[in-house]
């Protein structure tokens, strides 16, 4: 940012102003990264050091869901992913939580299926009641993780495809908050992934 900056600063918004636009657009999103990424690290710090409390209310898990679609629906049109949840019934499901770390937890589960999931593609989210618990599976039909990959991806700053991190954006550090918030749960979150096929990340929560 600092050099666009400094470039712009000798004189090239006079000179060559398309080139100026060019610059200004690059510190723009290097801008975006670097938010993004100071957000992150003050959320993740707090949440290790317990500064971020959980607190748990019964809420609908169903109309969580429905309104997490809801805001990511447009960056999934940009990227031509479908988003699919169709619960049986279209009943409410009770769950014990905070609603606002779980809302956390699935704007980034979904975020991360529409960055890593092919075009035209489809996240499909879904829900499943166990006995004293409720299971939410979202999976992608992406490239899939390499099965050596597969106990890092919740490691902070862990990027599964190094080559397309620039441009995907984001901290890096998404995967890792989303363990962190469900460990302070004391519940479960899991990934499983086949190359060329997909991937699903899963959690666990309490039911209500």
């Amino acid at each position: 940012m600092q050099g666009y900056i400094e470039t712009l600063q000798d004189g090239m918004l006079e000179d060559n102003p398309d080139m100026a636009v060019n610059f200004l657009n690059k510190a723009s999103r290097n801008l975006d990264r670097l938010s993004y990424l100071i957000h992150d690290l003050d959320e993740i710090a707090k949440l290790e050091s317990g500064e971020v409390s959980i607190v748990k209310e019964k809420f609908d898990l169903v109309a969580l869901i429905k309104e997490t679609i809801d805001d990511l629906e447009y960056k999934a049109k940009e990227n031509k992913i479908s988003l699919n949840f169709n619960p049986k019934g279209n009943q409410a499901i009770q769950v014990k939580g905070d609603r606002k770390k779980i809302q956390q937890v699935l704007i980034n589960l979904i975020d991360n299926s529409i960055k890593y999931g092919n075009k035209g593609g489809q996240t499909n989210i879904k829900v499943h009641l166990l006995i004293d618990q409720v299971l939410i599976e979202i999976t992608d039909n992406g490239q899939g993780i390499e099965e050596k990959n597969l106990p890092r991806v919740f490691e902070r700053f862990f990027r599964t495809d190094k080559s397309r991190s620039r441009d995907i954006g984001g901290s890096g550090l998404g995967l890792a908050i989303v363990k962190h918030i469900i460990e302070a749960h004391q519940q479960n979150v899991h990934v499983r992934s086949t190359e060329g096929i997909g991937t699903t990340f899963s959690f666990t929560l309490e039911k209500a």
